[in-house]
């Protein structure tokens, strides 16, 4: 039987898995927790509560389409914490600044924070981002082209002639699929670990926003090394050993408490 995973951590597995099968089923998902059916269906139905799936007879489907659904989909995943790492990384952006913003949900979270901070320049890969900029502030947009990546909203292709030789970035902000010491930032999709790979390249800074239920999923491409991170914004759940090797590399390692239903609340942030 498998190990069972916390809850935070199943129910992002849920939403990933009809993300791309667009269907799942409680006995396939008991056996694959290591948990009781009982447990998977107070799952599902907290998710279908929360307008996240729609349960059917021994399972649930999801809301959305596969394709066009994948992004509405993990924007509503663990939205606390995203918000909470969003609201702590907005500190580091000022006005006047260069950045480079990928095309993840968490990232998405912080481009709606800084829409005040004015006179940015802003590459980005990410569609929503780039119209959420355009519409709502006076920064310069700056998209490197390529073809368009459905399930992400994001543009991937070859960026490095783009950006190449046209000055560097202020500071980079990327999601990731999972992260490793050995392999650094890494992604699942290769096109969008490419994508990425060009847009961290020209950064003098890398930041990583990710939930703590990242840390050891599957991911099949690096865009960063290790050595190349300036600093993690995760949550409060990270285990201290995870801690200790990227601390070990220099990395600075922020973690935030979620802010739980207090949206507009003071998010604390401790420098590990």
């Amino acid at each position: 039987m498998a190990a069972s995973v916390g809850e935070g951590a199943r129910e992002h597995e849920i939403l990933m898995s009809l993300a791309a099968a667009g269907r799942v089923m409680i006995k396939d998902l008991a056996t694959r927790f290591g948990v009781s059916e009982v447990t998977v269906r107070k799952a599902l139905d907290a998710l279908a509560r929360r307008s996240l799936v729609r349960r059917i007879r021994g399972g649930a489907v999801a809301l959305d389409s596969v394709d066009e659904g994948a992004f509405n989909l993990r924007l509503r995943l663990e939205r606390e914490t995203k918000l909470s790492l969003a609201i702590a990384a907005s500190k580091l952006v000022h006005d006047g600044d260069t950045l480079a913003i990928d095309s993840s949900t968490s990232c998405y979270f912080l481009a709606q924070q800084i829409l005040d901070r004015r006179n940015l320049v802003v590459v980005t890969n990410g569609m929503r981002t780039a119209t959420l900029f355009m519409e709502h502030s006076n920064a310069m947009v700056l998209m490197p082209g390529g073809a368009l990546r459905r399930s992400s909203g994001s543009m991937v292709g070859q960026f490095a002639d783009v950006l190449q030789g046209r000055g560097r970035i202020d500071k980079g902000f990327f999601g990731v699929k999972s992260l490793s010491i050995e392999l650094g930032l890494l992604e699942l999709s290769s096109e969008e670990a490419e994508a990425k790979r060009y847009l961290a390249a020209a950064c003098e800074n890398t930041y990583a926003l990710f939930s703590s239920t990242k840390i050891g999923q599957l991911g099949l491409h690096s865009f960063a090394l290790a050595a190349s991170v300036t600093a993690l914004y995760t949550d409060t759940n990270v285990e201290a050993g995870f801690l200790d090797a990227w601390k070990s590399l220099g990395v600075e390692v922020n973690t935030i408490a979620p802010l739980g239903n207090r949206r507009h609340a003071t998010v604390e942030v401790e420098q590990q």
